[in-house]
């Protein structure tokens, strides 16, 4: 597949809330670092490299970023390399953060926010990003217990201006009409791909049918989630690949686009040439019988 010029817009268009984005969007989390996400003895990223690739997302038509102050390592952070890549922002592009999980500045982890501690991290974002409000915001959680006083405390802060939107992520299928109770909710960011479970499909069916946007994380890395995409994919996938005369990533990411119009993708890299054949993936057509194949797929033939 040709991807020199091939841009976003061949992914289509989907609205988070008032927003028009183009649903191949770009994930920040391995931006600051070489190698796997948080890993601590990870390399930071050289600057002008990262630099150099959120500039060029933007002139491949990517107007949907996704970020959060948490994605950092020694010397760089996402959010002041999209700041300092971007800023002033184009008026289309839309970024997207999260909130819930932090790190001290080792890198450690700390216990997920309490409602208290949300506005701490809405003000982080917005200070790192150059901002002052933030387009989305994502709620993050872990388990299955309620978040209605967490939502609460960001739909508060979206009653002040601070946020435009609000979105959810790493949730169970209750959370969202318990979220929605609340305050709207224009996304859902969950682990999703080919081989996903049965929740999952179920999930993002359920946006689908209520025009909420389904953003999935890790649909090319799959299982190996922060280490990034694995040297060789499944037999599968790479048969399959092989066929089209395309990479096994690029027809990860255009199932799962072909899952639904409301799903829009996040892909990462610090790479141009694989930003440059990620945004291609959006061109790439697949029949129905073809996405039944792929779908079809057992656990192990699906995962690399």
């Amino acid at each position: 597949m040709t991807s020199q010029t091939i841009t976003a817009g061949a992914s289509g268009t989907w609205k988070l809330g008032d927003r028009t984005v183009r649903r191949i969007g770009f994930g920040a989390m391995r931006l600051p670092q070489q190698g796997e996400a948080f890993a601590p003895e990870a390399d930071s990223r050289d600057r002008d490299q990262a630099i150099g690739v959120l500039r060029r997302a933007v002139e491949l038509g990517v107007n949907h970023i996704d970020t959060a102050a948490f994605y950092f390592s020694p010397l760089r952070s996402a959010n002041e390399l999209i700041n300092r890549a971007l800023a002033p922002y184009p008026d289309d592009l839309v970024i997207a953060t999260k909130v819930g999980p932090g790190r001290d500045p080792s890198g450690a982890w700390l216990p997920h926010a309490t409602p208290q501690q949300l506005r701490g991290q809405v003000e982080e974002n917005l200070r790192q990003l150059g901002r002052d409000h933030l387009d989305v915001v994502n709620l993050r959680i872990v388990g299955t217990d309620s978040l209605a006083d967490r939502f609460g405390a960001l739909a508060e802060l979206r009653d002040a201006g601070l946020i435009r939107h609000l979105g959810l992520s790493n949730i169970h299928l209750h959370h969202l009409a318990e979220a929605q109770a609340i305050a709207p909710v224009v996304c859902v960011q969950n682990m999703y791909g080919i081989g996903a479970s049965s929740e999952q499909e179920e999930l993002l069916r359920r946006c689908g049918e209520q025009r909420v946007a389904f953003v999935p994380f890790y649909s090319i890395a799959g299982t190996r989630r922060t280490a990034g995409a694995p040297a060789e994919d499944s037999s599968g996938v790479q048969a399959f690949a092989r066929a089209r005369g395309v990479s096994a990533a690029q027809v990860r990411l255009a199932w799962t686009l072909h899952r639904g119009a409301h799903v829009l993708t996040i892909p990462g890299t610090g790479d141009v040439d694989h930003l440059a054949q990620n945004v291609a993936a959006g061109s790439l057509r697949l029949s129905q019988d073809e996405v039944d194949e792929l779908a079809s797929l057992r656990p192990d033939d699906a995962e690399g």
